[in-house]
């Protein structure tokens, strides 16, 4: 239902989904204007016939595929992201509701927005999506043939490298170590173990070609505890650097810095915030562990190894992952090939 016919709607809230999509529009003086349910297949005709508008979107699923369309046509679009707009809404979740919260949200100075990805740095990060699916099944089929292998007093050695000890135990075992009924059913396990295994080759190698054509993230790679799959990621992710303000507005991007709770002049920090990308977070966390592993016994009287003698080795770990995001930001926005600050310590890089 449109409201006022004679106003044009300057801030556009769109609220995206399969089907249906909200519209909820306001004139220059936050008078609403605008209020429509569309259907998919009308949104880009609808944004078309409309004067050149500010339009918030959340950054959800499908949200930068609209944001690159209707941008497009003329408008300037932002991607909010759903947290950042939950507080703008009202008693009661609907649609209309949700379109307006995001329309008053994307006016506030203080908004945090989502740039829009290329379709390019999508596909990139789909390498990396598939990547992680593959390896969690991976990780389940492996763990259920260890469970049931288990129970027929058949145990290997913890680590995924060491299922092939199992299947070989499994292929070799004779009917009265394995019931051939269980031999049957555990052999369809191992091979599809051995098929997700040959897919994440294949994606890794694709990762990999696509990170030495890329010039900002062999430069990243060079970083300690980081390799061609976290430098990729990075750069996939996040694009240009300088949509971030600062170092530390990036690392908590990523949810590397502390939680606040802090009133009344106290400040009281906690644990890190866990906001963010949590892939990013697992692969600098990873990283960090690598480079801890290769310095733990050296340079006792370095930054790193002060901070080992004083706290556990996994919250190092998040110190670490914590400069080395602000390092990849400084890189960057700089454009520089990193300088290690210890020469004399070579890291090795990690996934």
């Amino acid at each position: 239902m449109q409201t006022n016919a004679k106003a044009s709607p300057a801030i556009i809230g769109l609220d995206i989904a399969k089907n249906f999509f909200q519209v909820h529009g306001v004139d220059v003086a936050g008078q609403v204007v605008l209020r429509r349910k569309l259907s998919r297949g009308d949104v880009l005709a609808f944004f078309k016939n409309q004067p050149k508008a500010l339009v918030g979107i959340e950054a959800c699923g499908t949200g930068h595929y609209w944001a690159r369309e209707i941008a497009a046509l003329g408008h300037e679009v932002r991607l909010l992201p759903p947290t950042y707009v939950k507080p703008y809404g009202k008693r009661g979740k609907t649609d209309a509701a949700d379109a307006e919260a995001i329309c008053e949200a994307v006016t506030r100075p203080n908004m945090h927005f989502v740039p829009a990805k290329t379709p390019e740095q999508q596909a990139a990060m789909m390498m990396h999506r598939s990547r992680e699916l593959l390896v969690g099944q991976r990780t389940a089929l492996a763990n259920a043939l260890r469970g049931h292998l288990a129970e027929l007093g058949i145990i290997a050695a913890k680590g995924i490298r060491r299922v092939a000890d199992l299947v070989a135990e499994l292929v070799g075992a004779d009917a009265a170590k394995i019931p051939p009924l269980a031999k049957a059913s555990l052999t369809c396990l191992a091979a599809q173990i051995e098929a997700v295994e040959t897919q994440i080759d294949k994606l890794e190698a694709l990762i990999l070609e696509w990170h030495k054509g890329n010039e900002a993230s062999r430069r990243l790679a060079k970083i300690p505890g980081v390799g061609p799959i976290t430098a990729s990621a990075v750069v996939a992710t996040i694009g240009d650097a300088s949509n971030f303000t600062s170092a530390r507005h990036l690392s908590a991007a990523w949810g590397l810095t502390p939680k606040q709770n802090s009133s009344g002049g106290k400040a009281k920090q906690g644990g890190i915030s866990k906001a963010g990308d949590a892939y990013l977070r697992r692969l600098l966390f990873i990283g960090s562990i690598a480079v801890i592993r290769s310095k733990k016994a050296q340079d006792a009287g370095s930054w790193l190894g002060r901070l080992l003698e004083r706290r556990p080795a996994k919250v190092v770990a998040i110190a670490v992952a914590n400069k080395t995001a602000r390092v990849i930001w400084a890189m960057l926005r700089s454009g520089e090939a990193y300088r290690a600050a210890d020469a004399a310590v070579a890291a090795p890089a990690a996934g």
